[in-house]
């Protein structure tokens, strides 16, 4: 992972959540996963940010890497891990694929987007972080 400060990563999520709250605001709530994706890789793209799209997360376990079909949504910037959801209700084992990614990715911060609400920046957007974000310097 290259040098990264909270700073850097507070920026990176403005830039992201302001993305998405794009997406949302011009096609609301209602579509599947894979619509708001496409979308959201677009308009990450045109704000020129690097990012990897549906991920393969490798899992080692003591020594055996092993291929299990983890993928993560985006993987921007090699430091913050972003997972899409469109349903109702973001369940725990939601949040614990995306704490699993940022640990096993050593990212030190992740967001859950929700496309399906009526407001993105209230509703539909959480960030989360891990022990490496408290490492990072300001």
């Amino acid at each position: 992972m290259k040098n990264i400060t909270r700073s850097y990563l507070s920026d990176l999520t403005y830039i992201v959540n302001g993305a998405a709250i794009e997406v949302h605001k011009a096609l609301g709530p209602g579509l599947l996963e894979s619509i708001y994706h496409n979308c959201l890789r677009h308009e990450l793209s045109l704000l020129n940010v690097n990012f990897i799209s549906e991920m393969i997360v490798p899992l080692n376990y003591k020594g055996l890497n092993l291929e299990v079909g983890l993928r993560c949504d985006l993987f921007i910037e090699d430091c913050l891990v972003v997972e899409l959801k469109a349903i109702a209700t973001i369940l725990p084992i939601h949040e614990a694929q995306l704490l699993t990614y940022m640990n096993i990715l050593q990212a030190p911060k992740g967001i859950m987007l929700n496309f399906h609400c009526t407001n993105m920046y209230k509703y539909g957007q959480k960030t989360y972080v891990n022990k490496l974000f408290s490492q990072l310097q300001e």
